[in-house]
């Protein structure tokens, strides 16, 4: 639970007050925070909506990325092309996607 601390800090919740609004122990959260245990899935559940995050977030585990750009990462090549083609008037743009839709 790499980022319970944080968030309970933030939101100026002790361990005790964030344990009792789970119906925990303030052991349990201190468990929670260290890495020595881990709460069960509907607590987990409880967490994420109390601070307003993903389970993944609290985890430490990175954002569930968008389907369509899932494993995309551009290369500076694309990047700069990418650039480039932002600074291309409108009407020779549409003419290159025009291009690209038939590769």
């Amino acid at each position: 639970m790499i980022n319970l601390r944080k968030l309970r800090t933030d939101m100026g919740l002790s361990q005790q007050a964030l344990a009792e609004r789970f119906n925990l122990s303030q052991q349990s959260i201190h468990k929670y925070e260290n890495g020595l245990a881990e709460p069960d899935i509907h607590t987990l559940k409880g967490f994420a909506q109390l601070f307003g995050v993903t389970i993944d977030y609290l985890v430490g585990l990175p954002e569930t990325p968008d389907k369509h750009t899932a494993g995309f990462m551009p290369t500076p090549q694309e990047v700069e092309l990418l650039r480039k083609l932002r600074c291309i008037r409108p009407d020779i743009r549409q003419d290159i996607e025009n291009l690209l839709s038939h590769l």
